[in-house]
């Protein structure tokens, strides 16, 4: 099949013909919002040829697919991902240079879509960009926020959280497919009968949502591959009650349809309430009926029956929100096409694969079991029967040992169990980094493990190494082109070639200039959009993720206050700059994460203040993280804060993301922190703190934090610096929390890690002082970053996991 060639001339002629069809406009009267809208169109068009050839290869080889379900899609802007990976960037730069435009404005009006919060949204757009470059058949499925998780803004220090309207100008790359809307049902009840024999199911009273997919296309980078996202819109099938509306109640009339589009109007809604609780259930049978009735649309269009799905299809759960696939699986193969009870189960039970994302208990996902059986009646029977036969099978096993069978049990106490749930009914179970896959099977499913150890792998995460490091970091591109090729763009191990120039001072000082530039960029950036000084002189020192305690922005915390306090008792001090970088939303209902941000805001105001600390000390806190924020930040970074205490952090993709592009990595060993360990080497990084192993000790021995607290003298004055408070707020509560007196003092560490955290920083800030030694060691970290490419984490789910192929066209 030959390719289109978009030249110069031809390209124009498109965004021309997109400007007078849409908005009877031409190049000279046009607007830059205008020019946006245009080039997205023509973007998304090629792309649909593009998807169109690439599926109808698919059916013709009649290729195994893969269908990625996961409630966060975080993919970032898509006009410049997207010109990217067609190769039409430097010629759509051109015609839009000619015309007197610049596409980086074109880039800045784009809206970060919100389908997403942090790591588990992005590693998922990571995975499908990385599906797509490699030429493997896949279909991710989400939902079709029209608010995303919200818009943080900082009022004197606290959170505040605002609608994210990212629809208004981030719909033009969506493609609504109307023509595969699908029914939804809930609530009502189910009716028993026997027919010949057997029970039959039927469904009554209940409420029918209309789900209505809207796709984005997402291109593989200079491939012919492409993948769908898939969301779902969810709408009454009645737009308006006309009686009630001529009678004048015009609320009533456009109830229905309000009750409806809730499941899809906000990301994650506040759970703290019944009605928040059941909001979020609805979103994930939502999400996974509508998406299953599309598997096996699709399925149906290629073969007769669904005897052979599991042979050429994988269902994929991303953490457990998408769970309830497996009984709405055997739902549709039992009471829609007729499969009794064994022959679903087969189905299901190979091809559904789960990868855990958490060993926090509190995020090991429960539902109360009235809420599932009000909501989906006959989903509730399901699952009773799925778990009554695994406990008859673990009876068999375990003869008597109650206590294992209730921990393995699907439905307890009240609770149905999403984890253990994906475990029954998968046939794989995956980690995302080798501690963390560790910890699954010897402790947190340790008897699952026992019972079915063939289940268990681990595949650690990865990260698009060509959005994280060649379109958000293009000088440090253009090195690695001139010093190793361009082979490593699609095959990223080849980044290993870089290590031969760790003796090369010439490379060694253009990455030093590089780092400059990416600072001083993040510095304007920062004072234009957000107002505040950033100081390029000093070190960047940068700790960005989702505010929790576990990840312990506190720890970070702490030492800062220790070094504010030398300073104000030694202002002559020889102390290194440095400015610390925070970025973080908290959950709304976190109050704990919340107050943390607000010590952040109010130390960080404290010292902006103190002409003592200029030049010497800043704390910032970017507000409203998102995808773009951090392209910003990462390639301006210089030390990457990793420091969750061990065994909590699963994996962490921040961690690659930095560590490729120049940081180094002060942390603990946790998640994948022990992975970029190994690849860089311990002379590269700067490890501190307790294992897992002695954190669990630890605990076990009774823990006391006044035990390490009243033997440190920086400790003893940073606690009085606390209750003291920061620009005039008394912290006192916090560290309430941390010593004795709480009923759970220090729950994360950070006290028992202070001292060696500290030491580590020493460490890290003399090595600092040596440029020609930290730019070698800069190096190294880049050069082995490469497998900690998402492109690698794909290889072996498809390899291991998912046992899909590659599809070519002719």
């Amino acid at each position: 099949m030959q390719k289109e060639t978009y030249t110069k001339e031809k390209l124009k002629k498109i965004i021309e013909e997109k400007l007078s069809g849409y908005y009877g406009l031409t190049m000279q009267n046009a607007e830059t919002k205008h020019l946006f809208k245009a080039v997205a169109l023509l973007t998304r068009d090629i792309l649909s040829e593009k998807r169109r050839d690439f599926r109808i290869k698919t059916k013709k080889d009649q290729a195994k697919q893969v269908y990625y379900f996961c409630m966060e899609f975080l993919i970032g802007k898509q006009l410049r991902n997207n010109l990217c990976n067609l190769g039409i960037e430097n010629e759509i730069a051109k015609v839009m240079n000619e015309s007197g435009f610049s596409l980086d404005d074109l880039y800045e009006i784009e809206p970060d879509p919100g389908l997403g919060n942090g790591g588990l949204g992005r590693l998922a757009a990571c995975f499908m960009d990385s599906l797509a470059t490699m030429q493997y058949p896949a279909v991710g499925y989400s939902l079709r926020y029209e608010f995303g998780l919200f818009k943080q803004k900082l009022v004197d220090g606290w959170q505040v959280e605002f609608p994210d309207n990212w629809l208004q100008d981030g719909e033009v790359f969506m493609i609504p497919r109307t023509d595969y809307t699908v029914n939804v049902k809930f609530g009502g009840y189910i009716e028993e009968n026997w027919e010949d024999g057997n029970m039959t199911f039927e469904y009554k009273d209940y409420q029918t949502i209309e789900a209505v997919p809207y796709d984005y296309i997402l291109s593989g980078y200079h491939t012919d591959g492409a993948s769908v996202l898939r969301l779902w819109r969810a709408k009454s099938p009645t737009s308006i009650d006309v009686t009630a509306f001529s009678q004048g109640d015009y609320l009533k009339a456009i109830e229905e349809t309000a009750r409806a589009e809730a499941i899809s109007k906000v990301l994650y809604p506040a759970d703290n309430h019944y009605e928040g609780k059941a909001l979020r259930l609805k979103q994930q049978y939502f999400l996974v009926s509508a998406s299953l009735q599309n598997i096996l649309a699709r399925h149906r269009q290629t073969y007769p029956s669904f005897d052979n799905l599991h042979e050429k299809t994988a269902i994929h759960i991303n953490d457990t929100h998408p769970t309830f696939a497996i009984p709405e699986l055997m739902r549709l193969l039992m009471d829609e096409y007729g499969y009794d009870w064994e022959a679903a189960w087969h189905i299901t039970t190979n091809t559904m694969a789960y990868t855990n994302h958490t060993i926090l208990s509190e995020a090991l996902e429960t539902w109360p079991e009235q809420l599932v059986q009000t909501n989906m009646p006959r989903i509730y029977s399901i699952i009773c029967e799925i778990n009554k036969r695994l406990c008859a099978d673990l009876w068999e096993k375990y003869p008597g040992d109650w206590e294992k069978i209730q921990k393995m049990s699907i439905i307890a106490f009240n609770q149905v169990r999403m984890a253990n749930l994906c475990i029954a009914g998968g046939y794989s179970i995956n980690g995302v980094a080798k501690l963390h896959s560790e910890i699954l099977r010897e402790i947190v499913f340790k008897d699952f493990h026992e019972y079915s150890p063939e289940k268990f792998t681990n595949v650690t995460n990865g990260i698009a190494h060509r959005r994280w490091l060649i379109q958000a970091n293009p000088l440090l591109t253009e090195v690695l082109d001139e010093c190793i090729g361009t082979d490593y763009r699609t095959n990223a191990r080849e980044l290993e070639k870089f290590k031969k120039f760790a003796g090369d001072s010439a490379v060694l000082k253009r990455l030093e200039k590089i780092k400059q530039h990416n600072k001083i960029e993040l510095a304007n950036y920062a004072g234009k959009k957000l107002g505040m000084t950033l100081n390029p002189d000093s070190v960047f020192n940068s700790q960005v993720k989702r505010m929790h305690e576990y990840k312990r922005q506190l720890l970070n915390v702490l030492r800062i206050i220790s070094v504010y306090n030398e300073i104000l008792e030694n202002p002559t001090a020889d102390i290194l700059p440095q400015t610390y970088i925070f970025a973080a939303k908290a959950a709304p209902s976190y109050t704990m994460a919340k107050n943390i941000l607000k010590l952040i805001y109010c130390l960080g105001e404290d010292i902006r203040k103190n002409p003592r600390c200029k030049d010497k000390l800043s704390v910032v806190f970017m507000e409203d993280y998102s995808v773009s924020l951090a392209e910003k930040i990462i390639p301006a970074s210089e030390v990457s804060q990793q420091i969750s205490q061990a065994g909590k952090e699963a994996s962490g993709t921040g961690n690659m993301k930095l560590m490729m592009n120049g940081a180094l990595t002060i942390g603990t060993m946790d998640g994948a922190n022990i992975e970029i360990a190994d690849a860089v080497g311990k002379a590269n990084i700067f490890i501190f703190g307790l294992t897992a192993k002695e954190v669990d000790n630890l605990w076990a021995s009774k823990y006391d934090p006044d035990d390490y607290y009243i033997r440190n003298e920086k400790l003893i004055k940073v606690i009085i610096s606390l209750n003291n408070g920061f620009n005039g707020e008394s912290f006192q509560y916090i560290t309430q929390s941390l010593l004795s007196a709480h009923y759970v003092a220090d729950p994360y560490m950070c006290i028992a890690d202070f001292a060696d955290y500290d030491r580590a920083h020493t460490l890290l800030e003399k090595t600092y002082l040596n440029k020609a030694k930290w730019n070698e060691m800069s190096l190294m970290n880049i050069a082995s970053a490469g497998i900690f490419a998402a492109d690698r984490s794909i290889k072996e789910y498809a390899d291991n996991i998912w046992h899909i192929n590659p599809v070519y066209l002719d």
